[in-house]
């Protein structure tokens, strides 16, 4: 028996995954020169898409996890970054809020998704966009 569909060559999972690290690859040296990790970055862009939102919204817009946003959201406090305060309307609730330092990066940071986009340089614009909505289609078909 071949076995054929144990052949890495076969496993549409392990191209993901070689695409994953390829990308986390690919984003070090630009998130560097910013001090950020790559999860900090999502949570960045999140924000400077929506300031001032609950944590559970953060986790809801990043699909991070809980725990891992916890660690996060400490380290870029520590960095001053953002600040995680108590909902006026709500002292139940907590807010993560940008600092002054926080939003100055997103100037820093705008030209980094078009320049991880040019090194893809056998993928043209439709296709991304298709490979976008395919991957969708995965984690939703993936998820809990």
């Amino acid at each position: 028996m071949p076995f054929e569909q144990l052949k890495l060559k076969n496993q549409l999972c392990h191209r993901l995954y070689m695409a994953s690290n390829s990308i986390a690859r690919a984003y070090r040296e630009p998130l560097n020169e910013l001090n950020l990790t790559y999860p900090q970055y999502v949570v960045m862009m999140a924000l400077w898409e929506q300031d001032e939102i609950t944590i559970a919204e953060l986790i809801d817009k990043t699909a991070i996890d809980g725990g891992a946003m916890t660690q996060i959201l400490k380290k870029m406090s520590d960095k001053s970054l953002l600040a995680v305060i108590k909902d006026e309307h709500d002292k139940r609730k907590r807010l993560v809020q940008l600092t002054q330092h926080g939003q100055s990066l997103k100037l820093k940071a705008a030209d980094i998704p078009k320049n991880i986009l040019c090194k893809f340089d056998s993928v043209d614009a439709t296709q991304a966009k298709q490979l976008m909505q395919l991957l969708d289609l995965v984690v939703n078909d993936l998820a809990d």
